[in-house]
């Protein structure tokens, strides 16, 4: 009888759980959006691409006068050989023509990243085997046209097994990147005249699991770059879930850091403008235990507008955005700044773990050059 009794209790129990998790499930892929858009910011807001997939990892350049957009096509955000990378090409940032699809056979490839290099059009991809999308090597494509490309191939000198972010240039001879050890916990800077053979310049990071990691130069010819500090690979998050400020003047040998624990910026997008360093990227809505630390599945995601500054970061604005986003890419052409990133649907406020699986979107910000100055000049000085 007692047995029987013990049974009874289990089962009533299970049926309570799973009723309270089916509750919390409907709860939150039903939950209104409430991203923190400044009313201040004028912009217009694009859909780039939707197919009921799930569209990620995007990024942007303007080349010889035209916009070229490319960006994930997968089943799911977690590692699959189904995964493509779709590239667009469009005159001005609004229709796009479908130019080519890329694919790794039997790998899941990911983060793709342009650079114009030696009047060539580099792209920088990442190759993947895992379910869990844990990248091991960097592939480079090139094209002298935008439409006819090379064969993907490894890259050369010391980058093998490091994962390289966007490179740059400010003399158009010296080209760098920053990336990070494919096993995580290390981020490093390089330096190339070609685009294909890369040298090791500095160690920039150790430890902390240290992941993705991109830069951009300082008026004054430093460097300063942000880079992903997970602390744990628990999909809980960690406590100390952070972001890495670190700047470094020529020879780019000797790096001054800092933390921000104002979020862990996934997907970072640096890029320069009037003297100033912005980035887009990913921002975390919370961070309180036990299921909510910084870098949870559970936690609400936003791609936000940020100032990168030798002393942090400081959030000026979220994008319209929900659940599974972030990843774009910057572009400006004439009188106004194209802004990319990928998002769940952005009337919900999905947790990042269900945005995982569900339909994401590539969108496009437009915003002109004098009144985003307008805004973060206002915002940086502390106005409303």
């Amino acid at each position: 009888m007692a047995g029987r009794k013990i049974v009874c209790a289990l089962i009533i129990l299970m049926i309570l759980l799973t009723g309270s998790l089916l509750i919390v499930f409907i709860w939150s892929v039903n939950r209104e959006n409430k991203a923190k858009i400044d009313e201040a910011f004028d912009y217009v807001l694009n859909v780039v691409y939707s197919d009921g997939l799930h569209n990620s990892n995007s990024d942007m350049i303007c080349w010889r006068g035209s916009f070229y957009l490319i960006h994930a096509n997968s089943p799911f955000h977690l590692g699959s050989v189904q995964c493509k990378l779709i590239l667009w090409k469009s005159d001005d940032g609004n229709h796009w023509e479908k130019i080519k699809e890329f694919n790794s056979p039997g790998e899941d490839i990911r983060d793709p990243k342009f650079a114009e290099i030696n009047g060539q059009l580099f792209l920088y991809v990442l190759v993947n085997r895992d379910l869990f999308a844990e990248p091991y090597r960097t592939l480079y494509a090139r094209s002298r046209d935008g439409r006819n490309w090379t064969p993907f191939e490894p890259l050369q000198g010391d980058a093998e097994g490091w994962l390289l972010w966007r490179p740059k240039t400010r003399n158009y001879i010296d080209w760098y990147v920053t990336g990070y050890w494919n096993e995580h916990g290390k981020s490093a800077l390089f330096c190339s005249r070609n685009g294909i053979f890369w040298d090791l310049v500095s160690i920039i990071h150790e430890g902390d699991r240290n992941d993705e990691t991109d830069f951009e130069f300082l008026p004054d010819d430093a460097i300063i770059c942000t880079a992903r500090l997970e602390f744990s690979d628990s999909w809980f998050g960690h406590t100390q879930g952070s972001t890495l400020i670190a700047t470094a003047n020529p020879p780019y040998k000797e790096w001054t850091k800092t933390r921000t624990s104002i979020t862990r910026l996934d997907g970072p997008c640096l890029f320069a403008f009037d003297g100033k360093v912005f980035a887009t990227g990913r921002r975390d809505c919370s961070n309180r235990g036990p299921f909510w630390y910084i870098g949870s599945i559970f936690n609400r995601k936003r791609t936000s507008l940020w100032h990168v500054s030798p002393e942090g970061l400081r959030w000026l604005t979220d994008f319209p955005s929900s659940g599974d986003t972030a990843y774009g890419g910057v572009a400006m052409r004439g009188g106004n700044i194209y802004m990319c990133y990928y998002s769940n649907p952005i009337t919900k406020d999905y947790p990042w773990v269900i945005g995982m699986f569900g339909q994401t979107d590539i969108f496009m910000i437009r915003c002109g050059k004098d009144d985003f100055k307008l805004y973060v000049n206002n915002k940086i000085k502390g106005g409303k």
